[in-house]
């Protein structure tokens, strides 16, 4: 009996680009768009810098090329940085079913596979949905999701990065199942990275599950072998992970719905949980016009696990980008005060601003089974401030901006792309990189289009 990994690959291996409905190509170069956006922000992240540091001590010469910076390496580098740029700022995409994920963190898999094998553009897009597809049935297929019971979904990145990677290279659909066995078989990623006091690995995990699958398919490229029962044999994921799985959605449908087209994409650089919270919170100050001091408390009515994972003690005193991008207080702290939430909330010198720490302890997150019972499908979130004047004001959100049913335009998402590049690349560069990923479909060297990615005399 063929296990699920097979019937994975043997798709994965059959796939082809012409086989995308246009409305998917389309989308996966606005997920394009949206993370080189946020490579260009993290190129200059201090977390990228000591990567690229120990790269410089340990990377092999290759032809894949690093995203803004420009470099050329080895695939497996190429993979990680790449990734690591697209995720450090904690701005990119999101999916969020049984269990959450950031899909674009796979996209740098693809692309170091195209370039690895001389591939087009059509390549990468192709990669690129691949990625999504996995990466978002594995968010699905769990019932509780892993991380309800400790583990981290880079250990699902571990499985759908090199299928990606694999499909690019022109591996066999054996080899791609064996690149499948190779990579998840060693990359568990324990939930303790996005638990209490968080550090660089919370952002970090990912790009390491990436860098495995494309290392992965490498090793089966040249026959290495990895086990075929990983997910649902012996000792698989099955046995290991204390949860029902429901394997038959990761195949259900192949080819006649696109999961990249439920995939959204982040209008604030936190973490996703905090999205509706901010927009209720921002809707309510502005809309009221309150001052901080006009505020007494903020109540968010919010799922069981935004409260365990994003308001306990250590969110309340957040020192660090990492804590305080997971803190529900003190993205709130920062709506309240600053009434807005960029990449400028999460500089060192306004974590600790006065003005928004005074604001931390007045809000309280609160479990509502109401809203359990209706997550996933609503990211419901329910907002009460009640000012030192005796209002009681209210806000329902049941999905944030960048959600697909209330998606980022085009025209957001190239301000967002201009608002990350601000200072790292001018106006013409980055003109040069949204015109080539626009027209990605047109290049018969991704390495063309790789070479448009970078801003030059940096």
């Amino acid at each position: 009996m063929a296990t699920i990994t097979a019937k994975m690959a043997e798709w994965a291996a059959s796939v082809r680009y012409e086989d995308l409905p246009g409305e998917v190509v389309e989308t996966a170069k606005r997920f394009l768009m949206d993370s080189v956006g946020c490579a260009l922000g993290g190129s200059a992240q201090h977390d990228v810098a000591l990567a690229r540091a120990v790269a410089d001590e340990t990377a092999g010469t290759g032809p894949c090329r690093v995203l803004v910076t420009g470099e050329l390496v080895d695939p497996v580098t190429a993979a990680f940085l790449n990734s690591l740029m697209i995720r450090v700022m904690d701005y990119n995409d999101i999916y969020w079913k049984q269990d959450p994920s950031h899909p674009s963190d796979l996209i740098p898999a693809a692309l170091a596979a195209a370039e690895r094998a001389g591939g087009s553009g059509r390549d990468l897009i192709l990669g690129i949905v691949l990625a999504y597809e996995f990466e978002q049935r594995l968010c699905e297929v769990s019932f509780p999701g892993i991380r309800e019971i400790g583990w981290h979904h880079g250990t699902l990145t571990a499985v759908a990065a090199p299928i990606a990677a694999g499909r690019l290279l022109g591996l066999s659909a054996e080899q791609i199942q064996h690149a499948i066995g190779i990579s998840a078989s060693r990359h568990c990623v324990t939930g303790s990275v996005t638990a209490g006091k968080l550090t660089m690995m919370k952002n970090t995990v990912d790009p390491l599950a990436t860098q495995s699958g494309v290392l992965a398919a490498l090793l089966a490229e040249r026959g290495y072998t990895g086990p075929e029962h990983v997910l649902d044999g012996k000792e698989g994921f099955s046995h290991v992970f204390d949860t029902e799985w429901r394997w038959e959605i990761l195949t259900d449908g192949l080819g006649e719905s696109w999961r990249i087209l439920q995939c959204g994409m982040k209008f604030f650089p936190t973490e996703a949980l905090t999205h509706a919270p901010i927009s209720a919170v921002l809707d309510l100050v502005t809309e009221h016009d309150l001052d901080p001091d006009e505020i007494e408390t903020v109540t968010i009515h919010s799922l069981a696990r935004a409260a365990d994972i994003l308001a306990d003690e250590s969110k309340y005193d957040p020192r660090t980008k990492e804590t305080a991008d997971h803190s529900l207080p003190y993205v709130v702290a920062a709506a309240i005060v600053d009434r807005q939430v960029t990449p400028k909330q999460f500089q060192p010198e306004k974590i600790m601003d006065p003005r928004i720490r005074a604001q931390l302890r007045k809000v309280r997150v609160v479990a509502d089974p109401e809203i359990e019972a209706v997550f996933p499908e609503l990211q419901r979130v329910r907002v009460e401030i009640t000012t030192t004047d005796g209002r009681t004001l209210t806000r329902q959100l049941d999905y944030p901006k960048g959600d697909p049913r209330n998606p980022l335009t085009d025209e957001e998402i190239t301000g967002k792309f201009r608002a990350l590049g601000e200072g790292v690349a001018s106006t013409d560069e980055m003109d040069r990189m949204q015109d080539a990923i626009r027209r990605a479909e047109t290049f018969d060297d991704v390495r063309e289009l790789a070479a448009r990615l970078v801003v030059y005399g940096r």
